[in-house]
């Protein structure tokens, strides 16, 4: 795969998938801007890969609107736009689900991502390539995770409709669904050794027995943004080992 002189915006790219999606489309020869709300972590991660940073909360309309503006600027068109930012939100049974939390998760996973693709669409370039960072807890119903579960959900109904609308500009929009991918996620909240034992038992529940990486997600991204996909629309992608089966 060849994505010299493509141009590739990724939102929260400075941590987990989104900057391992980041390293691997750099290694391809686009252009990468990433975004993020931590400027120290954005300007690591940029500097670490090679790539542009720009300092956006995908959860503000008026952050979205600066950003559109700034890259079509600077840069005029887009190839690539994964939207990757998203939260997990607080585990809550419904009972005792909460406005904040619902509002939190909502405004980023969904809103964020909606409003995103909203105002990128008029910088995409013809045969260019949007994927959503969605997850396979869209098709799955654990307990103490609806509003998680919804948002990604909708993001998935979401995409299917953006790729019908923009199938005649040759536009493609997919998502890919992660099952559980072993980032620092959960050091902060547990330390390293809690984590690690958490992200062994899911590996043990999983039928390939191990857990996903970022490297996993980002091929794929990767190849959804390459000339090898370009009869792929309106589909989406579970990397999860198996879990749903």
């Amino acid at each position: 795969m060849n994505l010299k002189n493509k141009v590739a915006v990724i939102t929260g790219g400075n941590s987990g998938i989104g900057l391992g999606t980041a390293k691997e489309l750099k290694a391809l020869g686009a252009t990468v801007i990433i975004t993020g709300r931590r400027k120290e972590a954005l300007e690591k991660a940029a500097q670490e890969i090679g790539a542009v940073y720009f300092m956006a909360d995908q959860s503000k309309i008026e952050d979205i609107d600066t950003l559109s503006k700034v890259i079509q600027q600077q840069y005029g068109k887009v190839d690539i736009l994964f939207i990757n930012a998203g939260i997990t939100g607080k585990p809550l049974l419904i009972e005792n689900a909460n406005e904040e939390n619902f509002d939190a998760v909502m405004s980023i996973n969904f809103r964020g991502a909606y409003f995103t693709l909203n105002r990128f669409i008029p910088l995409l370039n013809e045969g260019a390539s949007v994927v959503f960072l969605s997850s396979n807890t869209a098709s799955m119903h654990k307990p103490q995770s609806s509003v998680y579960q919804a948002s990604k959900a909708a993001l998935n109904s979401i995409a299917k409709t953006a790729a019908a609308e923009l199938a005649s500009k040759k536009i493609r929009v997919n998502t890919v669904s992660p099952g559980p991918t072993r980032t620092n996620v959960l050091n902060g909240s547990y330390g390293e050794e809690a984590a690690d034992a958490i992200w062994n038992n899911l590996a043990g529940i999983i039928p390939l027995k191990k857990t996903g990486t970022p490297a996993d997600v980002a091929k794929m991204v990767a190849y959804l943004c390459s000339e090898n996909a370009s009869y792929i629309t309106g589909a989406d992608f579970l990397i999860d080992g198996g879990m749903t089966l």
